[in-house]
């Protein structure tokens, strides 16, 4: 059984371009591996690229906006989790 921990939700998604804009309440990394949650959302994947105001960054801050790039289609509201370690 793995630990996630709330970090955020989504507020935005831009289909063409494939990114995510998430509300952080907790940081994040690159390298850090999220999943991404709701109704009919469930993605998982490692944070390969963010970026605050257009330019690329490696952590974020709590309170933050950020844009993500995400590896398949998010919805508005759905919960960003980070995977924080696993407990096998």
């Amino acid at each position: 059984m793995e630990e996630k921990k709330l970090i955020g939700k989504i507020t935005h998604y831009f289909n063409k371009i494939g990114v995510a804009v998430v509300e952080l309440e907790d940081e994040l990394n690159v390298g850090d591996e999220i999943s991404i949650e709701g109704l009919t959302t469930n993605v998982r994947q490692r944070v390969e690229s963010m970026q605050v105001e257009h330019k690329n960054i490696d952590k974020a801050e709590k309170g933050q906006s950020i844009g993500l790039k995400v590896v398949d289609r998010v919805r508005e509201g759905d919960k960003v989790f980070k995977i924080v370690g696993s407990t096998i």
